[in-house]
């Protein structure tokens, strides 16, 4: 019997009067997933029970054939990656001693260390207070953190939660490629949460569609995605072509569609 990398049966989960789920996904080695939604959906609870944070009040949440939570910490840690929303340090820490945290369950961490400031943009950072850190910064360290976890690793997963929301737009587009790059080099599936839909088109292979704590489409990336995400977000959307060959996508309001 073949087995998915991640695999969700009927997990669902209730939480202060609300339920999420049943999900019934998978995801597989080498995948590109963005998760979108409203505000409050429920996609940065589907990744945390996708990363084993959450046990799910009924239903299954498999990473390589096992229940995720239940996986021994060190065994996890070396499967699957999580880049939480939020990006606090309690204390003062050295930005390499932050991004070394993602190496407690490997080796030769100083090496990958400085490799994975280097791929986030992040190698002038080395020696600062991470404390001291503008939020861009820090999300640029917190990003080398998870890619260190996962550097000497193949076909492992790695969940993200609005990884680039607090960075310029260059600096964005440029990330969204190493992490792209990072993942396709090492057959590692890669799911995030995002707002930018353009992102999530142009970087993405497949769209999980969030509404009120349900998966509402599961839909390949691409302008056939345009219909079901102007039904979940109430707008009207356009590809435009763009010189290059390309498209960029265009959003209003129903009202002032016309």
């Amino acid at each position: 019997m073949t087995h998915h990398m991640l695999l969700l049966e009927e997990a669902m989960l209730t939480r202060h009067g609300q339920r999420f789920g049943g999900f019934d996904l998978r995801v597989d080695p080498g995948e590109r997933v963005a998760l979108l939604g409203p505000s409050g959906a429920g996609k940065s609870t589907l990744l945390k029970l996708m990363s084993g944070d959450i046990v799910p009040t009924s239903g299954r949440v498999l990473l390589d054939g096992q229940p995720v939570a239940a996986m021994d910490p060190l065994q996890r840690a070396r499967r699957r990656a999580v880049l939480p929303q939020s990006h606090q340090v309690a204390f003062g820490l050295p930005v390499e001693l932050v991004v070394s945290l993602g190496r407690w369950a490997g080796d030769d961490g100083g090496r990958w260390v400085r490799q994975a400031l280097s791929w986030a943009s992040a190698g002038h950072l080395l020696g600062r207070r991470y404390d001291q850190l503008s939020g861009g910064e820090q999300a640029r360290v917190q990003l080398a953190r998870v890619l260190a976890q996962l550097a000497d690793v193949e076909r492992g997963l790695l969940l993200v939660d609005e990884p680039l929301a607090s960075l310029d737009p260059g600096l964005q587009l440029e990330l969204l490629d190493t992490l792209s790059r990072f993942c396709r080099e090492r057959g590692h599936a890669l799911v995030a949460v995002l707002h930018d839909l353009q992102q999530a088109l142009g970087g993405f292979e497949r769209l999980l569609l969030v509404r009120r704590g349900q998966v509402q489409a599961d839909v390949p990336a691409g302008t056939a995605a345009l219909p079901a995400l102007e039904a979940l977000f109430g707008l009207r959307l356009q590809a435009l072509q763009v010189p290059d060959g390309g498209w960029a996508l265009c959003a209003r309001r129903p009202e002032t569609a016309a």
